[in-house]
Parts: structure tokens; sequence; C-alpha cells
């Protein structure tokens, strides 16, 4: 039996500005990324997600970005690796005291955005994050794509790999940029078809046309798309009805 953790990002409003409906999305998911206050969320968000998600028994996973709230963490930037590892440090270590005050912790780690995106191809950017998680915790999983460069640079850490239902692939097995049309993909219909396919066969069509392999564990389905929430519950409900086991990878 194929076995699926079904991920999304979550807290990531700010202030009095929303984004996504999490209480909701909590009632789908298995593992939830939520923000560290570095692209988007704050100390009252993280903390509210945090209990929420304790209470439902869905796994807590540390969102860490790039210093970027204007940019929603979408902006690339060159830090260097020791300011990088100090600031996921600073990331993972605040929601993890939280997540601990709301009876939870913090699981795993997933980069957000463009540091997710560098960290597949940088190696230097990819250790960075690797020291931050093996100096905080080595225990820690680390949530990214299957060909990503943090595979080379984990050195003892846990990598878990990932994939996208609603992203578009390359040839390569890397997410289309969100710079290029198509680079999400709307239609429910196709993105529950893809979910399925890549649970169960372990593969994706990219753009081109061509068919990707890409032995995933977690299935992310992203929170601040229109419909969300009902997107969410039909992949689930896909999964589930194809035979597919869901269950948090950490």
């Amino acid at each position: 039996m194929a076995v699926i953790d079904i991920n999304a990002d979550l807290g990531e409003g700010f202030g009095i500005w929303e984004l996504g409906d999490d209480l909701a999305l909590l009632d789908v998911i298995t593992s939830a990324n939520v923000a560290c206050g570095f692209h988007a969320g704050d100390p009252l968000i993280m903390r509210r997600v945090c209990a929420a998600a304790a209470e439902r028994g869905v796994t807590i996973g540390a969102q860490v970005s790039y210093r970027d709230l204007a940019g929603f963490g979408r902006r690339e930037m060159d830090v260097a690796a020791p300011e990088l590892t100090a600031e996921i440090l600073y990331q993972l270590a605040a929601l993890d005291g939280i997540a601990r005050t709301e009876g939870g912790r913090v699981s795993y780690v997933k980069p957000h955005g463009a540091l997710y995106n560098r960290i597949a191809r940088d190696a230097v950017q990819a250790a960075a994050v690797a020291d931050a998680v093996r100096a905080y915790d080595p225990q820690l999983p680390l949530l990214t794509l299957p060909g990503s460069a943090v595979h080379e640079v984990a050195d003892g850490l846990t990598v878990v790999a990932e994939c996208f239902a609603d992203r578009a692939y390359t040839p390569a097995g890397g997410l289309v940029s969100r710079r290029e049309p198509g680079a999400v993909v709307h239609d429910a219909d196709a993105v529950v078809q893809r979910a399925v396919r890549m649970a169960v066969e372990g593969t994706v069509v990219a753009v081109d046309g061509s068919e990707v392999a890409l032995k995933a564990r977690s299935i992310c389905v992203h929170g601040d798309t229109p419909g969300a929430v009902a997107l969410a519950q039909a992949v689930r409900s896909a999964l589930s009805g194809a035979g597919v086991a869901l269950e948090p990878f950490a």
C-alpha cells in the first residue's frame, strides 16, 4: 500500500492581514508548514496555528525562509552561509518554543519559496540550512525536492522528498518558476489526478509532456490559492479512494 503525507503552508498572515483558512486546512492535512515570521506570520498567528495543530494531532513543521516580509519570501537573496544558518536557527527555535507551550513541537523543517528553490541547486546555501537543523536537533527531517542539493550535504540528517500536486514540473524534475505562465495548476480535476498519480505511480507529467519519476513521501497542496480548502479535501478524498494511506512522515 502506498503511504503519503499531505502538507500545506499555514500561518502566512501578518497582523490584521489574513491569508488562507488555516483552521479548515488543519482538518484535512497531516502536516502543517508553519511560517516563522521571516516571510509571513507573527508570534500571535504562530501560537494560534500551533495550538490548533496540536489539538487536531497535525504534525508541526517550521517553514523557514529568507528575511523577506515585503516579498513573501519569494525573492532570491545572497546571504552569507553563517548568517543564513543563524537566521534558520532563529526561526526554528522561535516556532518550536511556541509550539511546545501549546502542547506540540516542531517535528520537521521545510524551507519556503526562494530559499526552497535556491537550496535545490546551491550546495553552499543548502549546507547552511542543514547546519542550522543539525545544530538545533539533528533528528529533525528536512523536507525538499527529490533531486535537491540538500540530499548531497545532509551529512547524517534525514531528508524527506516531497512533490507538489498544484505546481508545474520541468523535464528535469524541478518546479517551473512562478514567473512563468502555467507555473501553478489551477484546474481542480488536474490537481487531483496528479496527486493520485504521484502517490500511486511515483510519476508526474512535465510541461513538455514527458514523464518524470519522483519518489516522494509527502505531497504539498498550497493553502494560499483560491479554493485551497476544497482542493485539499478533494485531494485527500481521491488519495483515500485510491487506497493510499495518509500518514505524517515525522
